[in-house]
């Protein structure tokens, strides 16, 4: 299980199948609400993961398992709904409060 201090996230990317769609709509309201942050959110095709900056991976279920043998040492954060997932409103909470992010 790989971790990261949410202080040591200044770029995350949301990973996707071809870089377009709803990954961007979760890359834009992602970057709203990290604003205050100064986190850098941008999104790429899963295939392009290891040639694109990143200290955290955001992807959804159906890609997850080739995000994770793309970057495999990276903090991979898993969701299934594009609009009020749980797990990415804990990862905006452990952001904000500056606690310590783990995939899994």
């Amino acid at each position: 299980m790989a971790s990261i201090s949410a202080a040591d996230v200044k770029n995350i990317v949301v990973a996707c199948e071809a870089g377009m769609g709803s990954s961007v709509m979760v890359a834009r309201q992602l970057a709203k609400q990290l604003k205050k942050l100064e986190i850098s959110v941008v999104h790429a095709p899963v295939h392009e993961l290891r040639e694109t900056p990143h200290d955290l991976v955001l992807v959804h279920r159906g890609l997850s398992h080739r995000a994770k043998q793309a970057v495999p040492d990276s903090v991979v954060i898993i969701f299934d709904m594009f609009l009020g997932d749980l797990n990415i409103a804990r990862l905006v909470g452990a952001l904000e409060s500056g606690g310590t992010i783990s995939d899994g």
